[in-house]
């Protein structure tokens, strides 16, 4: 069975193994492939941007920096290789994402963090701030800025959760009762517009235009994407490419933005 391995706008298909070594010299972050299969290819590198890097440019002279994350992953295994190797990695950023997550969601108005709180608190693995972080970490990024980037995503990632919930009329999210069958369509609605309102204020907040683009135009691929759904609704002659439009849209557009801003 082929799988996919994807990483911001990069992917890799292969059956056997797909191992990958993300190497960080001169400023480029290029993605090497050390064992090919005839169907594994890659499609765009990805560049480290980040102005706080410690490494080598034609204008700046500063000293280079190597590094390098690898990767493997038995694809023919039906086994669940985790994220623990990840989140070890990143576990301070992480610890301190979170806690900005739920500083974030304070509001005079009760009921905003009761619901925000709700779904918060009903777990969720973080994977999007993860890329973030993981990516920033790959680069050599210096500050904290990627932490409100992380905050977020993930606060985009949870109103669109709190839309979903509403749009496709969800009893249940994360194993527990959805929002809006405790505070109403309404209500779940509008605190998923606080939430995008608050995303969007955190990554405002670093001053840098360039990842913020990226998530902006994301937040309107997302939209594309539940409105694509909506209308291929209950509709039996929807195509495999229809399918794959919307899901490139209300799911992959997200975990793209998520790695691309990382190395910006």
């Amino acid at each position: 069975q082929s799988s996919v391995v994807m990483f911001g706008h990069s992917f890799w298909r292969g059956q056997s193994h797909a191992a990958m070594l993300f190497t960080r010299l001169k400023g480029q972050a290029s993605a090497v492939i050390r064992r090919k299969t005839p169907r594994l290819s890659l499609i765009r590198p990805m560049t480290c941007r980040h102005p706080s890097n410690h490494v080598s440019s034609p204008s700046s002279g500063r000293k280079a920096v190597g590094g390098s994350v690898g990767i493997v992953i038995p694809l023919e295994e039906k086994k669940d290789a985790g994220l623990d190797s990840l989140v070890d990695l990143i576990r301070p950023d992480l610890e301190r994402t979170n806690q900005l997550i739920i500083q974030r969601t304070g509001s005079d108005v009760t009921t905003i963090p009761e619901v925000a709180n709700h779904l918060i608190s009903a777990g969720g693995k973080r994977l999007r701030p993860m890329l973030v972080l993981a990516t920033a970490g790959m680069c050599g990024y210096r500050g904290d800025g990627h932490l409100k980037f992380a905050a977020g995503i993930e606060f985009m990632h949870t109103a669109t959760l709190l839309h979903d919930d509403v749009v496709d009329e969800s009893n249940m999210r994360r194993g527990k009762i959805a929002a809006r069958m405790l505070w109403g369509n309404q209500t779940c609605v509008l605190v998923g517009d606080f939430l995008l309102g608050h995303a969007f204020k955190m990554m405002v907040e670093p001053g840098a235009i360039a990842p913020l683009t990226v998530v902006s135009q994301a937040a309107a691929v997302i939209a594309e994407g539940e409105i694509l759904q909506l209308n291929a609704a209950k509709d039996t002659t929807t195509t495999e490419d229809a399918y794959m439009a919307v899901i490139r849209r209300k799911t992959a557009e997200l975990f793209a933005a998520a790695a691309e801003v990382g190395v910006m």
